[in-house]
């Protein structure tokens, strides 16, 4: 049989029974604003990995012909490289958060995107035409965009970023030769400077009569990229911090160089002796 407590156990009961549950109280709100603090640093992360937005390019694979056997391989490699290319552009997005003007995405990530996937689209459409019909307008593909906070196709694969494939770019033609290193298109340009590179026709050893025609047009395209990066630099005075120049300007054309200069060897390669350590020759300078 349960006997009543004393009136003081009672108090005694209900004192120490409202501590207790203050003591909870406290608990659970310390507890409450630990998970809320987590929670919220969780979504700040999230949403800060995910401010600069991401990049979304057209998908070339699909409008693709049918791929002759022997064209598989090299259709593959560069498909992954388009890949890695996007990859490559959404890490810098993210790098880069904070740097440059309004147009500093459009000049230092876009723009140069376009420029690598036109030239790799280009060895897709050459390598399928070697022994089919070679795809006309996918340079159309080559334009990427900024979607903020949307999903991006970059892709996991990794292509061979040294392939050049054939070359046969469709560059500009015309006398190839003028010198590769003369950056003297631009003129003096109203003290901004100008952009020198390395001299690469000098540098190249005998050219079979078979690769003369597409040497010369590569040629050519490496003196008319100079000429763009000179008129770049000249309209984009004054925009960006003071890394523009180089990540903007210096950094996508010596990309595209690369890839240039890589075609050439590979055209002289076929019926001659390849010739090695050109890339070295890529890289430019600003000059004031």
């Amino acid at each position: 049989m349960s006997r009543a407590l004393p009136k003081y156990n009672k108090r005694r009961v209900v004192v120490i029974g409202a501590a207790a549950a203050l003591a909870l109280t406290g608990a659970v709100v310390v507890n409450s604003a630990l998970a809320g603090e987590s929670k919220s640093s969780g979504t700040t992360n999230a949403k800060t990995l995910a401010s600069p937005g991401t990049i979304s390019c057209p998908d070339v694979a699909s409008q693709l012909p049918a791929i002759p056997a022997t064209a598989q391989a090299e259709v593959d490699r560069n498909l992954a490289l388009l890949q890695t290319q996007i990859a490559e552009a959404n890490k810098r997005l993210v790098d880069t958060v904070g740097q440059g003007g309004a147009n500093f995405v459009q000049n230092a990530i876009l723009g140069p995107l376009k420029d690598k996937r036109v030239s790799t689209i280009d060895r897709i459409a050459i390598s399928i035409g070697r022994k089919g019909t070679k795809p006309q307008g996918l340079d159309a593909l080559a334009g990427c965009a900024l979607n903020a906070g949307g999903a991006a196709n970059a892709g996991g694969a990794t292509g061979n970023a040294g392939n050049a494939g054939n070359a046969g770019n469709n560059a500009n033609t015309g006398n190839a030769g003028n010198n590769a290193g003369n950056a003297g298109n631009a003129g003096g340009a109203n003290g901004v400077g100008t952009i020198t590179c390395p001299d690469v026709a000098s540098q190249l050893p005998a050219i079979p009569a078979t690769a003369q025609a597409e040497v010369d047009r590569n040629l050519t395209l490496l003196q008319t990229q100079i000429s763009e990066a000179n008129t770049r630099l000249q309209n984009t005075v004054g925009q960006g911090g003071a890394n523009f120049v180089q990540n903007a300007i210096l950094g996508p054309l010596k990309d595209k160089r690369v890839s240039t200069i890589d075609r050439i060897a590979i055209s002289i390669g076929r019926k001659g002796t390849k010739p090695q350590g050109l890339d070295a020759l890529a890289a430019c300078t600003l000059n004031k």
